[in-house]
């Protein structure tokens, strides 16, 4: 068997004559749980980090359980806050880890179970045993980027949390304007304004209120440039491509209806360092896949399962309304229109659903295979659209 990321398994259908070892990440402290594949079991705490420690760990686990010192070791944790650097420092030190999605583990259905680290290590390498065995349903394993890849995902994800930060600031300011009936939004001139500003009997605002609203705005305007900056460096990287996900990212947005937020994105949460070996694959791993539910006499859908990537789900719904909007003519808004816009709201937000997967689907195929989707209208070029310009405004002076 092979893991993710191509590192080889031995092929040998017993376990005997390989180390398992399971993490149970903390904040302070990680408890192992080391197995032979049989029955056995050794427990060990680390401080949370101590690479040389567990490297001792796992030599006297060797030594416990009588293995040779070269046998293979493999491992596994769930993935979380710790993020990848303890993979890469096990794979330093010629150990083979899983990072785990927490979510797709088996545990017991019971309403009431135990539940310590201990316990939950204990369940880790029990299934790690099975994984390495050829059971590869137990548990769904992470693909784990490059430093380079990882990264390169910092500027979007940045961002937009800068933008949630940026609408709060806007609305406290407002907020805190209501309290005392004015209505005024945060301009460039907020400052000018907000001394020109008169409560209900005609005096100034209290002075403890404009303090507190002038250092809102001060926050506010730093959010405000460092949002600006960081979508300067993005068009900058979009208009010049310095590697290949960026490369990947300015073809994308050739297409009509797709825009430097989406383009960016869909790269570099997707197509910049994933691959996909068809749709099915595409689909799951970005939650637009079907979950239905078929047990006895229960037939029923229960819609998509949304267990990928929420920022990519969430951005393929946007788009699929701005591709209705910006290709009309394409194969894909004439599917959607034949078949869901004769409906109600929620024929049209079901149909908006699938048609997100179909366009993952159809950008996946142009930017990895060059095929552009049925139909659709790519963007001009400087000089296209500077002669389109042209005709347009001898037009309006004609007409």
């Amino acid at each position: 068997m092979t893991n993710e990321n191509g590192q080889a398994c031995n092929e040998a259908s017993t376990s005997i004559g390989r180390l398992y070892m399971a993490l149970e990440l903390g904040s302070k402290n990680w408890r192992l749980v080391f197995s032979g594949g049989d029955t056995r079991r050794r427990g060990a705490v680390v401080v949370a980090g101590d690479m040389k420690r567990l490297q001792e760990e796992i030599n006297a686990a060797k030594s416990r359980f009588g293995l040779d010192g070269e046998v293979l070791v493999l491992s596994c944790y769930e993935a979380g806050r710790d993020g990848f650097w303890i993979h890469r420092a096990l794979a330093s030190i010629d150990v083979m880890n899983f990072v785990v999605d927490s979510a797709s583990i088996e545990v017991n259905r019971r309403k009431r179970r135990a539940k310590t680290d201990r316990a939950d290590a204990e369940s880790l390498v029990r299934l790690l045993v099975r994984y390495a065995n050829g059971e590869d349903r137990v548990w769904s394993v992470a693909r784990v980027p490059t430093a380079v890849e990882e990264d390169d995902r910092r500027l979007h994800r940045e961002l937009r949390r800068l933008k949630k930060e940026r609408t709060g600031h806007q609305a406290r300011i407002q907020a805190l304007l209501a309290t005392v009936g004015v209505s005024l939004k945060p301009g460039v001139t907020f400052v000018e304004e907000l001394a020109k500003q008169r409560l209900w009997d005609g005096s100034t605002l209290p002075a403890g209120l404009r303090a507190e609203l002038l250092r809102e705005f001060e926050r506010l305007k730093l959010v405000r440039y460092q949002v600006d900056q960081i979508e300067k460096e993005r068009l900058q990287r979009l208009r010049k491509p310095s590697s290949d996900s960026d490369a990947k990212a300015a073809k994308l947005q050739m297409l009509r209806g797709i825009g430097p937020e989406g383009s960016w994105v869909l790269v570099k949460e997707l197509f910049g360092w994933r691959e996909f070996r068809n749709r099915k694959e595409l689909g799951a791993f970005v939650g637009l896949a079907p979950s239905p539910y078929n047990s006895g006499n229960a037939i029923r859908e229960q819609g998509i399962s949304k267990s990928g990537n929420p920022r990519v789900r969430t951005l393929m719904n946007q788009l699929a309304w701005d591709w209705l909007r910006f290709q009309p003519g394409s194969a894909l808004s004439l599917w959607f229109v034949e078949r869901f816009a004769s409906g109600g709201s929620r024929i049209r937000r079901i149909g908006i659903t699938a048609l997100s997967r179909k366009l993952l689907v159809a950008l996946w195929r142009y930017v990895e295979h060059d095929i552009v989707p049925e139909g659709a209208v790519l963007k001009p070029g400087k000089k296209e659209e500077k002669e389109r310009k042209t005709t347009r405004s001898t037009f309006q002076q004609a007409v």
